[in-house]
């Protein structure tokens, strides 16, 4: 199947973005929902920040997830990888 490759001039490309530019137009909304993202979205306070870094036991814990979670998505790429290019 033969692909067809299109290149765009330089005015094709700036009559599409000005095309662009007048349909999509910036929307506002409502405030209702702005209030209630600002309540649901919400920053520690920095003292709960510290004491959170200062549990160490969970942030050790947390560490060693990820880096087993990572061992594990790498064995399993590499698997895949050793699996395809086999058979390929």
């Amino acid at each position: 199947m033969n692909k067809l490759k299109t290149e765009l001039s330089d005015e094709q490309i700036n009559a599409l973005e000005e095309h662009l530019a007048g349909t999509l137009k910036p929307v506002t909304p409502p405030m209702e929902v702005v209030t209630r993202l600002r309540e649901r979205i919400h920053f520690p306070e920095p003292r709960m920040i510290v004491s959170r870094l200062r549990d160490w036991q969970r942030m050790f814990l947390v560490f060693g997830g990820v880096m087993s979670g990572m061992l594990v998505l790498i064995t399993v790429a590499r698997a895949l990888f050793y699996l395809v290019r086999r058979h390929a």
